[in-house]
């Protein structure tokens, strides 16, 4: 094959090259479909002969040393329908003009890496591998409807605006990964709505600057791999894990419904769901999200050794309303949250939850969300006993205005610790959990005291004690007596001048006694509500 020069055409070229070659300097699109759809879909068995196909050493000349445009026309390598023999390789090389291929199929692996685009899109298209790490472009690159056998690399890819990957289907590499974006960065959007992997989603430190959505989309882990992982992910948006709307004809995605909290009740007419579904664990550790982490209707399958790690994680909110995980372990240690946004039967069970030092500000539910769930949510998470997350749950509750549930985690709290006491201390629990509820009821306090008192009243008003000092004895009161019994410290001028014998003075020392237990239980309590205050 000779050198080309200007606007001559090299020796060798096929028929289909040639068209190729054309189409190239006059920046229009190469069509090499046939009349039967059927033979036009690239993921199909259906062969398709050299009428069709082109090299791709003849592909990379164009890209990389391609002739001159035509006199008032802009050079571009758009191809449609073709087929690509040999390798593809740009590895260190830089392609200025536009490239779109749609609906074509490559014989062997496409490989760019440090390759430099502007705008690289391939739609419909069938691929065995594609090879781009540290590919760098300055617009958008797409890859939406593609298959990919063997595995996409886009390690420290840097993407000047929009990666676009909706409805992409990808299947494993030699060690269980299907997409490696780690280190790589995008400017602005993630759409990876729809996609199938079958192997790891691995976008370990990856940066996006605006939204990831992985609306709709189902990831299934390789053996031994996460079906996610994703630690140091930075989202200046938000991450959506929720479900994407389907047309019902043609299972393409549909207009969708605005997102946020609110969320439309039914697909729209034409429509279906798909929710997102992930069989494998997850892994966000140490993720950073500038908006919100939506799960909406997720579904994670998971085995009893794998977990939705969301350990240390930072967001402003986290709507957490997926569905409830059959097995494995949601983690949250560490994490904090401004605002949780959840539904009480997308929680997992006892050992199925982990929430050590998990921060959060604001609890919003969906739906009905009683307290008594809500103690059973901290109650599965501490299959041993923790004190704090029951006190953060208080102090939200409290500084949005409910006192009254508030004081009520605070006593499950310590019917909690109450369980991990010594027999003695737990029977003084027990006690003080009767009496005065450990001083969150103080009411009831006041009920026994006042029962006492009447019954301490009705007591001694039958009995005519002698005075221990004749001439310093007051007015013999039976209310006040009862009184001053049941009050410790205060002195009302009774205890002390009468001389108690026999069964009085065990009526007198009991009523002693039970005053000294109300007192300091109320008085316990009193001095928790302080210090949590």
């Amino acid at each position: 094959m000779t050198e080309p020069h200007e606007g001559d055409i090299p020796d060798g070229l096929s028929a289909a090259e040639l068209g190729m070659w054309q189409s190239f300097r006059n920046g229009t699109t190469y069509d090499l479909r046939t009349y039967d759809p059927t033979r036009n879909d690239p993921f199909t068995r259906h062969v398709w002969g050299p009428e069709r196909s082109v090299g791709a050493r003849t592909v990379a000349r164009l890209l990389l040393s391609g002739p001159p445009p035509r006199p008032g026309r802009v050079a571009a390598l758009k191809l449609r329908g073709v087929r690509i023999t040999g390798k593809l390789d740009l590895a260190g090389g830089r392609v200025s003009p536009y490239v779109e291929l749609t609906g074509c199929r490559f014989e062997q692996e496409v490989v760019l890496p440090e390759c430099h685009f502007t705008t690289l899109r391939m739609v419909g298209c069938l691929l065995p591998r594609l090879e781009a790490a540290r590919l760098h472009t300055e617009g958008d690159l797409h890859l939406p409807r593609c298959r990919i056998d063997r595995g996409i690399r886009l390690t420290d890819a840097q993407i000047g605006t929009d990666l676009l990957i909706n409805q992409l289907s990808v299947g494993p590499d030699r060690r269980g990964r299907a997409f490696v974006g780690d280190g790589m960065s995008v400017a602005q959007d993630l759409q990876a709505e729809m996609i199938e992997t079958h192997g790891e989603l691995s976008l370990r430190g990856a940066k996006v600057g605006g939204s990831l959505s992985l609306r709709g989309s189902h990831l299934r882990a390789a053996e031994e791999r996460r079906a996610l992982n994703a630690p140091q992910l930075t989202v200046e948006r938000t991450l959506y894990m929720t479900e994407a709307w389907v047309s019902v004809e043609t299972g393409n995605q549909g207009t969708t419904p605005p997102y946020g909290v609110v969320y439309a009740p039914t697909p729209a007419r034409g429509t279906r769901s798909q929710i997102f579904e992930c069989k494998g664990g997850v892994r966000l550790d140490d993720g950073r999200f500038g908006d919100a982490v939506d799960l909406h209707k997720a579904r994670f399958a998971m085995t009893r050794q794998e977990e939705l790690s969301l350990r240390r994680i930072v967001t402003p909110e986290l709507r957490f309303n997926a569905e409830r995980p059959e097995e494995g372990r949601v983690v949250l240690n560490g994490a904090k949250v401004v605002t949780l946004i959840d539904l009480s039967t997308s929680w997992p069970g006892p050992g199925g939850l982990a929430m050590g030092g998990f921060v959060y500000e604001n609890l919003v539910p969906y739906g009905h969300f009683p307290l008594s769930r809500r103690l059973e949510w901290v109650s599965a998470a501490t299959p041993e006993y923790v004190p704090e997350p029951y006190e953060r749950l208080a102090t939200v509750l409290r500084g949005s205005g409910e006192d009254a549930d508030a004081r009520e985690v605070l006593l499950a709290k310590q019917r909690r610790r109450r369980e991990t006491l010594p027999p003695a201390a737990k029977a003084w629990g027990f006690l003080q959990d009767w009496a005065v509820a450990y001083g969150y009821r103080p009411g009831r306090a006041l009920v026994w005291m006042a029962v006492l008192w009447a019954a301490g009243t009705a007591a001694f008003s039958r009995c005519e004690p002698a005075p221990i000092k004749d001439d310093e004895s007051p007015l013999w009161n039976p209310a006040l007596y009862a009184l001053d019994l049941l009050i410790p410290v205060i002195n009302l001028g009774q205890d002390g001048y009468w001389r108690m014998e026999g069964g009085w003075q065990w009526a007198a020392a009991g009523l002693v006694l039970v005053g000294w237990i109300l007192a300091t239980t109320v008085a316990a309590g009193a001095s928790r509500l302080l210090r949590r205050g």
